[in-house]
């Protein structure tokens, strides 16, 4: 297996069902980066782009995916950053490391994504928005 170092770009609108070594596809439409894992293992990497995932920054010809790829759960276990196409290789993490990692990620995703509103909420939103001037009114009355 021969490790990647630098990444191409192709900007797609669907990524494709077959990907090629050393390609980053990008699908605004979708929100996605995906890419053939750089350890050459031959595995596809998927990296959804939203702020409790990865972010994607471009710079003219290059593009940054923060945080790093962890393949911890492929048999190679890379480790890796992308920074302005290069692959930059980080270090092996142990097993303590990786848990807290993933338990940080988990945190984020739950602090990150909009949560549903409950039945409760949305009546009280929507109440608001339609009631919330004579609302006001009347609690003012109220409280005189």
């Amino acid at each position: 297996m021969t490790r990647i170092l630098q990444l191409q770009l192709r900007f797609v609108d669907i990524i494709p069902e077959r990907f090629h070594p050393g390609v980053l596809y990008i699908s605004r439409r979708y929100a996605t980066a995906s890419h053939l894992c750089c350890c050459g293992c031959g595995l596809e990497v998927v990296t959804p782009l939203n702020p409790a995932k990865w972010r994607l920054t471009e710079d003219a010809d290059r593009v940054s995916l923060r945080p790093s790829i962890g393949n911890w759960s492929f048999p190679c276990g890379s480790h890796y950053w992308i920074a302005s196409n290069q692959v930059r290789w980080a270090g092996g993490m142990s097993p303590e490391m990786i848990a807290a990692v993933k338990a940080r990620d988990r945190h984020d995703a739950e602090r990150l994504a909009p949560r549903p509103l409950s039945v409760f909420d949305r009546f009280r939103r929507d109440l608001r928005a339609k009631w919330g001037r004579l609302l006001t009114r009347v609690k003012d009355w109220w409280r005189g």
